[in-house]
């Protein structure tokens, strides 16, 4: 096998391997064989499993316990407030925004969580960009009254709190 085949196959998006200059190296014979078995290098593949279904990740259950906090008092949340409570509201500590808006999107696809764009006069009347408003649904709410009560997201809630 080349390395201009194997070049070949990685610019269809396999991954940047190439297996020798002269082509004649069994490294390049064993990332085809690898390319054609699995269909795939990188291990962010989309046909990976990365985590059990229904679980969360305490970020995710800590973005929820946050909205959730936030919904009682306004109705909906939107991810700056999120950002802010989470941080304790000082706004000093803020996660990052791709992160976050990435787990809000990921909550959201998942059923987890309602998102809806506010009403544009809104946000102009008030000078700033519109936001993505988001509510707790029945199912997050589920979601996350059966991970308050897994002793892993208990632990590091009760640590936040200084219970522990």
């Amino acid at each position: 096998m080349s390395c201009s085949r194997v070049a070949l196959l990685i610019a269809n998006g396999y991954g940047s391997y190439c297996a020798s200059v002269d082509g004649e190296d069994t490294r390049g014979r064993w990332i085809v064989a690898r390319l054609l078995l699995y269909r795939h290098l990188p291990s962010y593949s989309s046909g990976m499993p990365r985590r059990r279904a229904g679980v969360l990740l305490p970020l995710e259950v800590r973005i929820l316990e946050a909205g959730s906090v936030l919904q009682r008092t306004e109705g909906t949340f939107y991810g700056f407030a999120v950002a802010r409570e989470l941080a304790g509201g000082d706004g000093d500590a803020l996660i990052a925004q791709g992160t976050l808006y990435k787990v809000l999107n990921r909550l959201a696809a998942a059923g987890l969580l309602e998102a809806e764009w506010e009403d544009p006069a809104a946000s102009e009347d008030q000078g700033r960009p519109r936001r993505r408003l988001y509510r707790l649904t029945a199912d997050g709410a589920r979601a996350l009254a059966a991970q308050a009560n897994s002793p892993a997201i208990s632990s590091i809630t009760d640590r936040k709190l200084g219970l522990a």
